[in-house]
């Protein structure tokens, strides 16, 4: 004689998730979505940003040193940042890094007077003999800047050979900067 308890089946076993709520497929998924996400909005965040050679502008630094983009040292980094930019914020100790090796321009944009971002500077241990101060976009403007930060490598002669908008590595810049340097 069987007994009912023998005919019915284990409850304790758990069925294996199905393929589509493994954690593995959904951390994939969630991947994939957040990088097609950011491809879509890349061109947006790009804009009309400038290719070629750099304006032919000069700027004057918080420390009121007067700098020619087109006579910069190259390679050289040209940043374009905001005070109210949280992604600027998580970048900056990056470009001051750079800095320190390569030519770096600074320029904030919408950001206050210059009492203002000088202040800003002294609090977050930033360079104020590299900073630009862009009190009302202009210089975003010419460089075809939608959105902060942006960052423009130039090259040999003042070439711009890479641009960058939205958040770049301290390693992504030191190589397009390397990669820069190496081009005749």
């Amino acid at each position: 004689m069987s007994s009912h308890h023998d005919s019915q089946p284990d409850q304790t076993q758990q069925a294996s998730p199905r393929f589509w709520q493994r954690n593995w497929v959904k951390n994939t998924l969630t991947v994939l979505i957040f990088i097609g996400a950011y491809l879509a909005l890349r061109p947006f965040m790009q804009g009309d940003v400038i290719q070629g050679q750099v304006p032919d502008i000069s700027v004057q630094t918080l420390q009121g040193e007067t700098l020619s983009l087109r006579e910069l040292e190259q390679p050289a980094l040209i940043h374009i940042w905001a005070t109210w930019c949280p992604i600027c914020g998580v970048t900056r100790g990056s470009v001051e890094s750079v800095a320190e090796d390569y030519t770096v321009i600074n320029i904030a944009t919408q950001s206050g007077d210059d009492d203002q971002l000088l202040h800003y500077a002294q609090q977050h241990e930033m360079n104020p003999a590299i900073i630009v101060n862009d009190l009302d976009g202009e210089l975003m403007k010419q460089f075809g800047a939608k959105a902060v930060p942006a960052d423009f490598i130039l090259g040999a002669n003042g070439q711009i050979e890479f641009v960058e908008v939205g958040f770049t590595s301290e390693l992504g810049l030191r190589l397009r900067l390397w990669w820069a340097g190496l081009q005749p």
